[in-house]
């Protein structure tokens, strides 16, 4: 009998499948030892890896897969155990162990089903259930009667099971062989002459049954051949032969066919009662009763169409007389077949299965082989014909491999970060009427291959910090989230090396490599550094590393830190001299006073006043700082003159945040009065 493939899932996803799946043959004889080479795959056609460096072969998981195993490198298969064909298929004429083989590389894969065929080796010898046989025949049997034997038993099949029987020389009995439907044959003692009890009521011969194997092998029994005392008549019935149809899922206690026999004897030497021949089965005692005293066989166990399709026994009618008599026939019961039985859809995975979930890599390809399905149905007919259907998603397909096979494909590219898992449902359906079906979930996750790089929160980051910030200061935090999984989605930040003022980039800011978090190495000074320009590269842990760079512009806030200093006039320890003509005119320029302040904006901003005036000669231009006369100088002003003035930023507070004000009191001795 075939063997049922358990067929395994296959995930490889980023191998894009070649073409159909082929089918290779191949035969060994059963009890080879191991070790024993069967083929070797890359010589097979299908299998030209000449072109395709690399290439490994992968035998699939499935029924018996124990016994044949495989080189990774060749394809190489071979013998793994002990291979006992009676074992495996029992009598079946034909014993097939079916595989599944990958040949796959980083950019190829094709897929074979290898068949091979287990011949049959003579080594078992026909055997009788019992060493004697005991049998019964009436002085008054006809010539030419037939009187049914145990059946022998050889586990070969073909020619090496039993082809043949012989007895011992007898002058009263031959063997003639007979075929059951089944092919099994059987041997009946024929009467070839009368037989007188008085003259010999015991008859002893040997029994051979030879096999056809090369050399033959046989097994004997002895026959021991009691003749009865005279009986007129035996039971006769209407058919020698009978044959019925019983469907499997007739109820327990169904008639199967009414037995009639007849006999012409008067009395009790007439009267019949039914019941199996000594040589049935125990199997067919257990499925069938008969009533011994109508004839009536009826269902006493479950048939099963999918375990056994024929029943083949021999029935007897015998007389209730002294020396009773009995008549046999043969009746061949064939079980029909019912839509009994759901098809059944196996998937077995190739690669690890975590939490009942299959896992193919996003970098599939389209048309990438991802399982391998097979369904069977023990019914036969259209009620064991399977048709497959899968749903869930248009991102796969079933494609027919061979067979009851089928295999799933992709039918796009796959995105684990758009969708990371999916749940198939593929569906059988047999064509029996009414139609089965059986539907089984299959759940395929995405498994994350590094195909994103981080990506920023913002395409730029601009920051600040006030001046004269304490080292360590926090700056800002940048963010880069990368939609990869596990360590392909883990981020880490670095600062990208660059020169500022001549010095290295890290003694001016610093990054935390896992939080993003920038802060300032040093004080920074807006007076020699008003912005600092960098970059931060963000890179996941993923092979290979994939990493996206960002540019932060961070500005150098001026605070209120430097006092205004006066260049004009040149002051000598805060002091200096002018020079007034006499009789100076009212609105007369005196000088200019000029300042500079080294902050930057409000803080830069400087207005100019006159502290103190004890002649109130002067005034000054607060925004310009031009002091002149508010009236003409008079020859009554001749004595020295001194005024005192200010220079003020406008920052808040006006000099530094130390809360030091900076007032430069800043004298002017005008003497040496020049007149015009």
């Amino acid at each position: 009998m075939l063997l049922l493939r358990a067929i395994p899932l296959l995930l490889l996803g980023l191998m894009v499948l070649q073409s159909d799946c082929e089918i290779a043959h191949y035969y060994i004889d059963e009890e080879e030892p191991p070790g024993t080479v069967i083929a070797v795959l890359a010589q097979h056609s299908v299998f030209n890896t000449t072109d395709i460096p690399a290439t490994n072969f992968r035998l699939m998981k499935q029924f018996n897969n124990s016994l044949i195993g495989i080189r990774e490198s060749d394809g190489q298969l071979s013998i793994m155990e002990r291979i006992d064909r009676e074992q495996i298929c029992r009598q079946s004429h034909h014993c097939t162990l079916a595989l599944d083989v990958v040949s796959f590389s980083k950019e190829h894969f094709k897929l074979l089903n290898v068949k091979v065929e287990v011949r049959d080796i003579n080594d078992h010898s026909p055997r009788f259930p019992s060493e004697i046989i005991h049998v019964e025949v009436s002085e008054s049997a006809s010539v030419g009667t037939r009187i049914p034997l145990e059946i022998a038993v050889d586990e070969d099949v073909g020619s090496n099971s039993i082809q043949n029987f012989q007895i011992s020389n007898n002058s009263h009995f031959s063997i003639d062989m007979q075929t059951r439907a089944d092919g099994v044959k059987y041997a009946d003692l024929v009467l070839i002459r009368e037989l007188d009890r008085e003259i010999q009521p015991t008859y002893i011969t040997e029994l051979l049954a030879m096999d056809g194997g090369v050399p033959s092998l046989s097994g004997t029994a002895v026959v021991n051949i009691r003749v009865l005392d005279f009986n007129d008549n035996s039971p006769v019935f209407e058919r020698s032969t009978i044959t019925v149809d019983l469907i499997e899922d007739a109820p327990l206690g169904y008639l199967l066919l009414d037995l009639h026999a007849t006999d012409d004897d008067e009395g009790v030497n007439g009267e019949i009662v039914y019941g199996f021949s000594a040589l049935t089965s125990q199997e067919v005692r257990q499925l069938f009763k008969i009533n011994s005293r109508t004839g009536s066989v009826t269902l006493e166990g479950q048939v099963d169409f999918e375990s056994k399709q024929t029943y083949e026994f021999e029935v007897q009618a015998q007389d209730m007389g002294p020396n009773p008599l009995t008549a046999t026939c043969k009746v061949t019961v064939h079980i029909i077949d019912v839509n009994d039985n759901t098809p059944v859809i196996t998937i077995t995975p190739l690669t690890a299965v975590n939490e009942g979930a299959a896992y193919i890599p996003e970098t599939a390809a389209k048309e990438s082989f991802i399982a391998l399905i097979s369904t069977t149905d023990r019914d036969s007919g259209s009620n064991g014909q399977v048709r497959c259907t899968l749903y869930g998603h248009e991102h796969f397909k079933l494609q027919q491999a061979y067979e009851d096979s089928y295999m799933i494909v992709t039918t796009s590219a796959l995105d684990r970060e758009n969708i990371a898992e999916y749940t198939l449902t593929v569906v059988a359906e047999d064509l029996g009427f009414p139609s089965l079906k059986t539907k089984k979930y299959y759940m395929i996750k995405v498994s994350d291959e590094n195909d994103n790089a981080p990506v920023f929160s913002k395409p730029q980051y601009e920051t600040s910090i006030v001046e004269n910030n304490a080292p360590g200061s926090y700056i800002t935090t940048v963010v880069a989230r990368d939609p990869d999984s596990d360590q392909n989605g883990k981020v880490n930040y670095r600062l990208v090396d660059a020169k500022v003022m001549g010095q290295s980039l890290t003694t001016f800011v610093s990054l935390d490599v896992d939080s993003g978090v920038l802060r300032a190495v040093r004080s920074l000074d807006y007076e020699k550094l008003k912005q600092l320009d960098f970059e931060i590269e963000a890179t996941d842990n993923g092979i290979p590393k994939l990493s996206t760079r960002v540019q932060v512009k961070l500005r150098i806030v001026d605070q209120n830190d430097n006092s205004p200093v006066i260049t004009n006039p040149i002051l000598n320890n805060g002091s200096t001299e002018v020079l007034l003509p006499i009789k100076a005119p009212q609105n007369f320029l005196v000088f200019q006073l000029k300042a500079v302040d080294l902050d930057e904006g409000q803080n830069s901003q400087l207005f100019y006043t006159i502290l103190r005036d004890p002649s109130r000669l002067f005034a000054i231009n607060r925004e310009n700082g031009e002091v002149f006369l508010k009236k003409q100088l008079t020859s009554d002003r001749f004595e020295d003159l001194s005024i005192v003035v200010a220079v003020y930023d406008s920052g808040r507070p006006s000099l530094s945040t130390n809360c030091k004000i900076a007032r430069n009191w800043t004298f002017f001795n005008i003497i040496n009065l020049k007149e015009n």
